[in-house]
């Protein structure tokens, strides 16, 4: 039988210095907070997380993020959470930390916060995890019964970190609609397993709208600090629409795309979630033989937040072929999801794919 099912956290709350307002959230759901965050964010917002959780009285334990979402760091801070008798947990951070800390979670069967201090991936909302190996290759995604009880997200943290990361959610969340549409295509189901509905659609189209809208004015706002209407729009749909919009719309060649570059090695790895997903976007949109006008616009609107759109500029330009087959053969593995786009993908397709968005981008004037 078929099923249309839709998910969303308990809460989302976004606005200028609500990080303030986090203790009084968080003993709604637990008197003792285990905290998740890796060195840089803890030093940027510790003190302002340890001032509101003391006006709350609640309790708790602070634990440095060793850096990579995969199970031994999830096992490490679970054991370390049963030892302090921890009732809820909080993850402070980028999309590794929070994905680390939902599995933290659900080991141990209690809420979770997640206060992202970033607007660069669509990871928050969701109730599902990108597991990697220690080595940092893509591993599964781990699904959770539940999405997380609350989402807080500053908005004045968020303009304060790198512009890059800012526009890389942009590139993640621009993927949302894309992606969606192949699903409902081909017919296939989303994240929570079920065939995306009216509403998970309608979000993933808001999302690309708002980014094409609103995204060069808050790129321009963000690379100044500041925080405008335009920029309020674009962490929304960087994180709750692009949320909303991924998990119950679905992923399709994007996401895998990303997920297959972890195949080969190099300076690529250097690269951000996103700029990996813009790449990966423009492959998926040739390979379903989107217009080239619609490939062109999301070419030029990625250079204009400088996301790359050739091989040189994600660190490719010398692959062998044997690499983009390798990428095409992880992108194509069982645990993926490219077969949401097209189940007979070869790896030789995708391999020509991602050759043919580097002849095409190099061809596109400004």
């Amino acid at each position: 039988m078929s099923k249309f099912i839709f998910s969303s956290p308990q809460k989302y709350i976004q606005g200028r210095d609500v990080i303030n307002e986090l203790g009084s959230y968080v003993t709604e759901l637990g008197d003792s907070a285990f905290l998740v965050s890796d060195k840089v964010v803890w030093e940027l917002i510790g003190d302002k997380v340890i001032a509101s959780l003391d006006s709350a009285k609640t309790s708790f334990h602070y634990e440095k993020f060793n850096g990579e979402a995969s199970k031994k760091e999830i096992q490490r801070l679970a054991k370390k959470a049963r030892a302090e008798g921890t009732t809820v947990v909080v993850g402070l951070g980028g999309g590794k930390t929070l994905d680390t800390v939902k599995a933290v979670a659900d080991e141990l069967k209690q809420p979770v916060v997640i206060v992202p201090t970033v607007a660069s991936t669509d990871a928050p909302c969701s109730a599902l995890s990108v597991i990697y190996t220690d080595d940092g290759v893509f591993d599964s995604y781990r699904f959770y019964t539940k999405n997380p009880e609350l989402v807080l997200v500053d908005t004045y943290v968020c303009a304060q970190a790198p512009v890059r990361l800012f526009a890389s959610g942009i590139a993640d969340g621009l993927a949302t609609f894309v992606e969606a549409q192949a699903v409902a295509r081909t017919n296939s189901k989303s994240m929570v397993n079920g065939i995306p509905t009216i509403a998970g659609m309608a979000v993933a189209e808001a999302c690309e709208r708002t980014l094409l809208r609103y995204g060069y004015s808050a790129y321009m706002a963000v690379s100044e600090k500041l925080v405008t209407p335009a920029v309020e729009a674009v962490v929304e749909a960087n994180t709750l629409l692009s949320g909303l919009g991924f998990e119950n719309g679905g992923l399709a060649a994007a996401h895998a795309i990303h997920n297959g570059f972890t195949a080969v090695s190099g300076d690529i790895h250097h690269l951000t979630h996103g700029e990996k997903v813009a790449y990966g976007t423009l492959t998926q949109m040739v390979l379903e033989r989107r217009d080239d006008d619609e490939i062109a616009r999301y070419i030029r609107f990625y250079r204009s937040i400088k996301m790359p759109t050739t091989l040189k500029e994600i660190h490719l330009e010398n692959v062998s072929r044997e690499g983009l087959l390798n990428i095409g053969e992880l992108a194509n593995s069982d645990n993926d999801t490219l077969k949401n786009l097209n189940p007979n993908l070869s790896i030789e397709e995708v391999a020509d794919a991602l050759l043919a968005v580097d002849a095409f981008s190099r061809t596109v004037s400004d």
